[in-house]
């Protein structure tokens, strides 16, 4: 985790993340408190979203930082997400998202194509 983001997540030996999948296609990581309140959400779901909650529930891993600020993704969940060598870690506020670099810029050349919707926000 680099030390911009570490008090983010309070990076200190201990601390504690959950990391899972995201639809999108990369994994998502989570502060502990947040994410209690995630699964909270995902739990109150209606039976019909029983795969959903599958998919993010069920791949969902709690891991703890080590003395260097670091955590060591399962190479499960690195299957999962879709993760080669190179990866990008982006800021999404209360949570992070991990990517497969050259995914990431797919998505994000794909998305520019698209025209993106801002939804009304302005710089």
């Amino acid at each position: 985790m680099p030390a911009r983001h570490r008090e983010a997540v309070a990076a200190e030996p201990g601390a504690k993340v959950t990391v899972t999948r995201h639809p999108d296609g990369c994994l998502v990581i989570y502060p502990a408190p947040v994410w209690e309140e995630k699964r909270r959400a995902l739990a109150a779901l209606p039976y019909s979203a029983r795969a959903f909650v599958r998919f993010v529930l069920g791949s969902a891993v709690e891991l703890e930082f080590d003395r260097a600020g670091r955590i060591l993704i399962p190479s499960e969940l690195r299957l999962m997400g879709g993760l080669t060598r190179d990866v990008a870690l982006l800021g999404m506020g209360e949570h992070f998202e991990l990517w497969d670099r050259e995914t990431l810029a797919a998505r994000e050349r794909e998305a520019l194509e698209a025209g993106l919707d801002a939804a009304d926000f302005s710089f």
